[in-house]
């Protein structure tokens, strides 16, 4: 029997956050991930419907998702 999409996803992006967390800078996935809070917050800067904050939590959610299912 396969495991459910959302399980496998929740738990390949854990494994990301952890390989991130050990490697650094050094990770493939970090820079993209950091690059995409940046332009979130930025988003979220010049909007007015929500924060830089709101925006970079988004950003780096989105690219980091990117990241684990292209």
């Amino acid at each position: 029997m396969t495991k459910p999409k959302i399980e496998t996803l929740l738990g390949d992006t854990v494994e990301e956050i952890k390989a991130m967390g050990k490697e650094g800078l050094d990770h493939p996935s970090t820079k993209p991930v950091l690059i995409g809070g940046g332009i979130g917050a930025v988003a979220g800067a010049v909007l007015p419907v929500i924060s830089w904050p709101v925006g970079l939590l988004a950003g780096a959610a989105i690219a980091l998702y990117n990241r684990v299912r292209p």
